[in-house]
């Protein structure tokens, strides 16, 4: 079989990095979720390239995701924030942080952690699927809208049906690797 990266990751060598080191791989650690969480929401309307660009300057200006810094943030820090040209500069998505932040904090307290919450939606085994074309990947799925509603009760914001299938599909609770994809065989060994 002729073996040829994900076309969507072609466009930058940054894109190729993060395909081929983090895209679908599953991930654990409660900040990584959280700084995923945060970028896939702040993408919404944008393309995957722009936050990776930045994403150096989220990692900086949020405290490396450090949600109990994040939760205390004020109205001061949100005003430095929405004027600092290394993160997208929208107030609905800045806030989103801090509001998601508290609501992250409150499902750890109730399950346990954060990680256990998600990966509870597909007992704690990724869903590996098997696509051909980038046209058969779905922008939802049953998940995907099932995580959404949940979170959005729960008080997150910019968690989307869309939002939350490429949240898993980052976080590796979803493998979308089209069959072809090198990374499709290295990552289901």
């Amino acid at each position: 079989m002729n073996r040829k990266r994900c076309a969507w990751a072609e466009v930058s060598d940054l894109d190729r990095e993060y395909h081929d080191n983090e895209w679908a791989i599953p991930i654990y650690d409660e900040r990584k979720l959280f700084e995923c969480l945060t970028l896939e929401g702040a993408q919404a309307g944008l393309s995957w390239s722009t936050i990776l660009k930045k994403r150096e300057g989220y990692r900086l200006l949020f405290d490396h995701f450090d949600i109990e810094k994040i939760s205390q943030y004020d109205q001061e820090k949100i005003d430095a924030l929405i004027l600092d040209t290394r993160i997208v500069r929208h107030r609905l998505k800045i806030n989103s942080v801090i509001t998601n932040a508290h609501a992250f904090i409150k499902i750890q307290q109730e399950c346990g952690s954060f990680s256990e919450y998600l990966w509870n939606y597909v007992d704690n085994k990724p869903i590996i699927n098997h696509w051909e074309n980038m046209t058969e990947v779905p922008a939802t799925t049953e998940l995907s809208n099932a995580l959404s509603k949940d979170l959005k009760k729960r008080g997150f914001k910019f968690v989307g049906p869309t939002i939350c299938y490429a949240f898993l599909q980052a976080t590796g609770v979803i493998n979308d690797h089209l069959v072809n994809c090198p990374c499709y065989v290295k990552h289901n060994i």
